[in-house]
Protein backbone atom coordinates (compact mmCIF):
# COMPACT_ATOMS: atom_id res chain seq x y z
CA UNK A 1 0.00 0.00 0.00
CA UNK A 2 1.43 3.75 -0.42
CA UNK A 3 -0.42 6.05 1.83
CA UNK A 4 0.04 9.47 0.15
CA UNK A 5 0.37 12.81 2.70
CA UNK A 6 -0.78 15.89 1.44
CA UNK A 7 -0.81 19.26 2.91
CA UNK A 8 -3.96 21.65 1.71
CA UNK A 9 -3.14 24.65 -0.75
CA UNK A 10 -2.30 27.78 0.52
CA UNK A 11 -5.25 29.06 2.56
CA UNK A 12 -6.04 32.93 3.56
CA UNK A 13 -5.13 32.54 6.99
CA UNK A 14 -1.77 31.20 5.34
CA UNK A 15 -1.61 34.54 3.45
CA UNK A 16 -2.31 36.62 6.30
CA UNK A 17 -0.19 34.87 8.21
CA UNK A 18 -2.49 33.84 11.10
CA UNK A 19 -1.99 30.26 13.04
CA UNK A 20 -5.04 29.10 11.64
CA UNK A 21 -5.76 25.95 14.27
CA UNK A 22 -9.30 25.26 13.84
CA UNK A 23 -10.43 28.36 12.23
CA UNK A 24 -11.67 27.66 8.98
CA UNK A 25 -10.91 29.77 5.82
CA UNK A 26 -10.83 28.82 2.66
CA UNK A 27 -8.04 28.79 -0.23
CA UNK A 28 -6.39 31.39 -1.69
CA UNK A 29 -6.66 32.24 -5.49
CA UNK A 30 -2.76 30.71 -5.36
CA UNK A 31 -4.04 27.54 -3.20
CA UNK A 32 -6.56 26.63 -5.67
CA UNK A 33 -3.59 26.77 -8.24
CA UNK A 34 -1.39 24.44 -6.26
CA UNK A 35 -4.06 22.26 -5.67
CA UNK A 36 -4.78 22.00 -9.54
CA UNK A 37 -1.03 21.29 -9.92
CA UNK A 38 -1.13 18.54 -7.39
CA UNK A 39 -3.80 16.92 -8.98
CA UNK A 40 -2.52 16.58 -11.98
CA UNK A 41 0.77 15.01 -10.58
CA UNK A 42 -1.20 12.76 -9.18
CA UNK A 43 -2.89 12.09 -12.11
CA UNK A 44 0.06 11.63 -14.13
CA UNK A 45 1.91 9.48 -11.61
CA UNK A 46 -0.40 7.35 -9.35
CA UNK A 47 -3.51 5.72 -9.84
CA UNK A 48 -5.15 6.83 -6.34
CA UNK A 49 -8.26 4.41 -5.01
CA UNK A 50 -9.26 6.17 -2.37
CA UNK A 51 -9.58 10.19 -1.10
CA UNK A 52 -9.75 11.37 2.46
CA UNK A 53 -9.90 15.05 3.99
CA UNK A 54 -9.35 16.77 6.97
CA UNK A 55 -13.40 18.80 7.27
CA UNK A 56 -11.73 22.28 7.74
CA UNK A 57 -12.46 23.98 4.45
CA UNK A 58 -8.77 24.82 3.44
CA UNK A 59 -8.28 21.10 3.23
CA UNK A 60 -11.73 19.89 1.77
CA UNK A 61 -11.54 22.27 -1.16
CA UNK A 62 -8.12 20.88 -1.88
CA UNK A 63 -9.54 17.22 -1.42
CA UNK A 64 -12.41 18.50 -4.20
CA UNK A 65 -10.17 19.65 -6.36
CA UNK A 66 -8.00 16.58 -6.72
CA UNK A 67 -11.46 14.64 -6.68
CA UNK A 68 -12.46 16.11 -9.34
CA UNK A 69 -9.17 15.74 -12.01
CA UNK A 70 -9.07 11.92 -10.21
CA UNK A 71 -12.86 11.26 -10.74
CA UNK A 72 -12.89 10.11 -6.96
CA UNK A 73 -15.09 10.94 -4.14
CA UNK A 74 -13.97 12.46 -1.12
CA UNK A 75 -14.16 11.30 2.27
CA UNK A 76 -14.36 13.61 5.10
CA UNK A 77 -12.67 12.48 8.80
CA UNK A 78 -13.20 14.54 11.05
CA UNK A 79 -9.79 13.64 13.09
CA UNK A 80 -7.73 14.79 10.59
CA UNK A 81 -8.30 18.22 11.68
CA UNK A 82 -5.82 20.54 12.87
CA UNK A 83 -4.13 21.21 15.88
CA UNK A 84 -6.39 23.09 18.32
CA UNK A 85 -4.34 26.29 19.70
CA UNK A 86 -6.58 27.12 22.30
CA UNK A 87 -7.06 30.97 22.50
CA UNK A 88 -4.06 32.19 19.93
CA UNK A 89 -6.32 30.80 17.14
CA UNK A 90 -6.82 32.79 14.07
CA UNK A 91 -4.13 35.26 15.38
CA UNK A 92 -0.83 36.55 14.09
CA UNK A 93 2.55 36.27 15.52
CA UNK A 94 2.69 39.92 16.20
CA UNK A 95 -1.08 39.63 18.04
CA UNK A 96 0.39 37.42 19.87
CA UNK A 97 3.67 38.95 20.97
CA UNK A 98 1.34 41.91 21.73
CA UNK A 99 -1.33 39.90 23.96
CA UNK A 100 0.82 37.01 25.42
CA UNK A 101 3.95 37.96 25.62
CA UNK A 102 5.22 34.94 27.42
CA UNK A 103 3.67 32.82 25.48
CA UNK A 104 5.75 33.84 22.10
CA UNK A 105 8.93 33.94 23.98
CA UNK A 106 8.55 30.40 25.28
CA UNK A 107 7.13 29.40 22.41
CA UNK A 108 9.77 29.83 20.32
CA UNK A 109 12.49 28.34 22.47
CA UNK A 110 9.93 25.00 22.45
CA UNK A 111 6.60 25.25 21.29
CA UNK A 112 5.23 21.88 22.44
CA UNK A 113 5.84 22.91 26.72
CA UNK A 114 4.64 25.88 27.05
CA UNK A 115 0.91 25.44 27.94
CA UNK A 116 -1.74 27.58 26.03
CA UNK A 117 -5.20 27.85 27.76
CA UNK A 118 -7.40 26.04 25.37
CA UNK A 119 -5.05 24.57 23.47
CA UNK A 120 -5.87 20.53 22.71
CA UNK A 121 -2.49 18.85 24.25
CA UNK A 122 0.19 17.07 22.12
CA UNK A 123 -1.07 13.83 23.52
CA UNK A 124 -4.47 13.68 22.65
CA UNK A 125 -3.81 15.33 19.35
CA UNK A 126 -1.57 12.62 18.38
CA UNK A 127 -3.83 9.96 20.19
CA UNK A 128 -6.62 11.14 17.23
CA UNK A 129 -4.41 11.43 14.61
CA UNK A 130 -2.73 8.03 14.61
CA UNK A 131 -6.43 6.08 15.49
CA UNK A 132 -7.62 7.95 12.33
CA UNK A 133 -4.87 7.19 9.66
CA UNK A 134 -4.68 3.62 11.44
CA UNK A 135 -7.90 2.92 10.48
CA UNK A 136 -7.22 4.28 6.95
CA UNK A 137 -4.74 2.34 6.28
CA UNK A 138 -6.71 -0.77 7.21
CA UNK A 139 -9.35 -0.22 4.87
CA UNK A 140 -7.32 -0.85 2.04
CA UNK A 141 -5.58 -3.69 0.87
CA UNK A 142 -1.53 -4.18 -0.48
CA UNK A 143 -2.04 -2.96 -3.36
CA UNK A 144 -3.99 0.32 -3.18
CA UNK A 145 -2.69 4.35 -3.23
CA UNK A 146 -4.96 5.78 -0.92
CA UNK A 147 -4.67 9.84 -0.51
CA UNK A 148 -4.73 11.75 2.55
CA UNK A 149 -5.22 15.41 2.59
CA UNK A 150 -4.64 17.32 6.38
CA UNK A 151 -2.90 19.86 7.72
CA UNK A 152 0.96 20.51 8.26
CA UNK A 153 0.29 19.74 12.32
CA UNK A 154 -1.71 16.55 11.31
CA UNK A 155 0.66 15.05 9.22
CA UNK A 156 3.96 15.62 11.66
CA UNK A 157 1.57 13.99 13.92
CA UNK A 158 1.50 10.80 12.16
CA UNK A 159 5.28 10.78 10.45
CA UNK A 160 6.23 11.24 14.07
CA UNK A 161 4.93 8.14 15.06
CA UNK A 162 5.52 6.05 12.09
CA UNK A 163 9.04 6.83 12.34
CA UNK A 164 9.12 6.69 16.49
CA UNK A 165 9.90 10.18 16.86
CA UNK A 166 9.41 12.26 20.17
CA UNK A 167 6.33 14.35 19.05
CA UNK A 168 6.79 16.87 21.98
CA UNK A 169 10.43 17.71 20.43
CA UNK A 170 10.35 19.93 17.24
CA UNK A 171 10.28 17.64 14.39
CA UNK A 172 13.16 17.91 11.34
CA UNK A 173 10.63 18.80 8.53
CA UNK A 174 8.19 21.91 7.87
CA UNK A 175 5.61 21.02 4.93
CA UNK A 176 4.50 23.50 2.43
CA UNK A 177 1.17 24.32 1.39
CA UNK A 178 -0.01 21.38 -1.23
CA UNK A 179 3.27 19.43 -0.80
CA UNK A 180 3.15 15.29 -1.19
CA UNK A 181 4.49 13.32 0.91
CA UNK A 182 4.25 9.15 0.67
CA UNK A 183 4.28 6.44 3.25
CA UNK A 184 4.72 2.75 2.76
CA UNK A 185 2.97 1.24 5.82
CA UNK A 186 3.62 -2.64 6.28
CA UNK A 187 6.45 -5.06 6.46
CA UNK A 188 8.94 -5.03 9.28
CA UNK A 189 7.95 -1.03 9.81
CA UNK A 190 6.53 1.42 7.73
CA UNK A 191 8.89 3.32 5.23
CA UNK A 192 9.24 7.17 4.58
CA UNK A 193 9.39 7.23 0.79
CA UNK A 194 8.84 10.75 -0.22
CA UNK A 195 8.94 13.71 2.25
CA UNK A 196 7.40 17.30 1.78
CA UNK A 197 7.95 17.24 -2.14
CA UNK A 198 6.80 20.31 -4.03
CA UNK A 199 8.03 20.32 -7.72
CA UNK A 200 4.79 20.53 -8.73
CA UNK A 201 4.34 23.84 -7.28
CA UNK A 202 8.10 25.18 -6.76
CA UNK A 203 7.40 28.00 -9.79
CA UNK A 204 4.45 29.31 -7.75
CA UNK A 205 5.12 32.12 -5.15
CA UNK A 206 4.49 31.13 -1.64
CA UNK A 207 6.58 32.20 1.84
CA UNK A 208 6.51 30.51 4.99
CA UNK A 209 6.19 32.44 7.91
CA UNK A 210 8.79 32.16 10.68
CA UNK A 211 6.17 31.46 13.94
CA UNK A 212 5.53 28.51 11.59
CA UNK A 213 8.95 26.81 11.87
CA UNK A 214 9.03 27.43 15.47
CA UNK A 215 5.83 25.66 16.32
CA UNK A 216 5.20 22.69 14.22
CA UNK A 217 2.79 24.38 11.51
CA UNK A 218 -0.41 24.63 13.16
CA UNK A 219 -1.85 25.42 9.73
Amino acid sequence: MRLLLIRHGQSAGNAADRIQGLNDEPLTELGREQAQALAYRLRAQHCVDGLYSSPLLRALQTAEIVADVLGLDVQIEDRLKEYDPGVVTGMRWEEVQAKYPEIARRWAEDSWRVPIPGEEGADAFQRRVVAAMDEIVKAHDGDQTVAVVAHGGTLSAYLADVLELDFRKRQPWVFANASLSMVIPGGIRPRLALLNDTCHVDHMEERTPLWRSWAGESG
